[in-house]
């Protein structure tokens, strides 16, 4: 059970700081947006780059974008160790995972709330992790859609018929009240960002958010 939080909710003018106060996480997890492909812009490869020298844990970033064919292969180079682009944008997405493994990156693939999972099963052995959102993307600090529950379960259902090691993520509204459901569901990877950094100590709810996901894990 690994708990990535979400820098979106930090204090942008201190975010290796706001790293060190999360010892715990397993990975730091970047909002990356552009205005177009989401209604809002946040940080870019360059951000992820002063960061990544500047912090312990490995970056996750989740490049909500137009084009991520032509852009995502910067964030590998910046430091990410891991990179997620969107179903919904990319033109070739077997050849972007393919290309981000090969610069030494984990390869992922997001999915909005109202995108199904099974037109992608085939492409699943190409990816290192999948990103079931459970929000529209764009804005932190949403309320968890029930409604995509159903589709973690489908997406670890055809994971384990892939055979392969993947990640099941979910991105939105992850909270010590939420995260049971997408455990059980079989979510093991899960990107909170107001609950982790609205707590008093944000390192002790990322080490409560992971005992509530194992306590309900399959």
């Amino acid at each position: 059970m690994r708990i990535t939080p979400s820098l979106l909710n930090a204090d942008f003018a201190n975010l290796a700081a706001e790293a060190a106060r999360i010892p715990g996480a397993d990975f730091l997890h970047m909002d990356v947006m552009d205005n177009h492909f989401v209604p809002n812009l946040t940080l870019g490869a360059p951000v992820i780059e002063a960061l990544a020298a500047a912090v312990e844990q490995p970056i996750d970033a989740h490049l909500m974008i137009e084009d991520p064919d032509r852009w995502a292969p910067q964030f590998v180079e910046a430091g990410a160790a891991s990179v997620t682009f969107h179903a919904e944008a990319a033109h070739a997405p077997v050849r972007l995972a393919r290309e981000l493994r090969a610069l030494g990156a984990r390869a992922s693939m997001a999915l909005k709330p109202a995108t199904p999972i099974e037109p992608y099963a085939d492409l699943l052995p190409e990816l290192d992790m999948v990103l079931v959102m459970t929000v529209e993307p764009g804005f932190g600090g949403q309320k968890f859609l029930d409604l995509c529950v159903p589709k973690i379960r489908r997406t670890r259902e055809l994971i384990a018929a892939s055979g392969g090691e993947i990640w099941l993520q979910v991105d939105g509204g992850v909270s010590l009240e939420t995260i049971e459901r997408c455990a059980e569901a079989g979510a093991d990877t899960f990107v909170a960002g107001s609950a982790v950094f609205g707590a008093d100590d944000p390192d002790a709810m990322v080490r409560a958010l992971r005992e509530r996901a194992l306590s309900c894990a399959h």
